[in-house]
């Protein structure tokens, strides 16, 4: 699995207060993760699977394997994403289908992500890191202040007008 999830176990014993401390921390640290001035890529190979899909929303680009499996199950445990699921995800593929993994906590395949835009690349397993290798060397090739100044005006301006967007772009 690239990450299946949190400890089910750990969970049952959680109180709110602490499984606040927990949602926000995983938060914080997905959020530095989404923030860093290089680019990041998740290679997911099996079940990214709540926290694990929150992280893989937190890269820059994803990369699957034909065998990966992704969803926000939280509900079929009586509980709400919180690593940012109900926030990046519909971002990223769109208010519908995020509402039906969030509500219905099914995963979808690789193919199935591919084609809602959860996942960049679909390679076989074997692959995968390769792929991955391949991806981030291509991006390290070009001119680094380029990469990082271009990831921040899409990420900075992704909900908010395009005149600002636009301004941004123009610095």
């Amino acid at each position: 699995a690239f990450v299946a999830g949190a400890d089910i176990q750990e969970l049952a014993r959680r109180d709110t207060r602490l499984g606040r401390i927990e949602t926000r921390r995983r938060q914080e640290v997905y959020t530095r993760i989404e923030e860093l001035p290089i680019p990041s890529i998740a290679a997911v190979n099996g079940w990214a699977l709540g926290t694990g899909l929150e992280l893989c929303l937190a890269c820059s680009i994803r990369v699957a394997s034909t065998t990966a499996k992704l969803g926000q199950p939280e509900v079929k445990l009586g509980i709400t994403p919180g690593a940012g699921g109900t926030q990046r995800l519909p971002r990223l593929v769109g208010m519908g289908r995020a509402m039906e993994m969030v509500l219905t906590g099914e995963p979808v395949d690789a193919e199935q992500a591919l084609g809602m835009g959860l996942v960049n690349r679909v390679v076989p397993p074997e692959k995968l890191m390769e792929e991955a290798r391949k991806l981030a060397e291509t991006i390290t090739a070009r001119p680094r202040l380029a990469i990082q100044y271009a990831k921040e005006a899409v990420l900075r301006h992704q909900d908010g007008s395009l005149a600002e967007g636009l301004a941004h772009e123009s610095y």
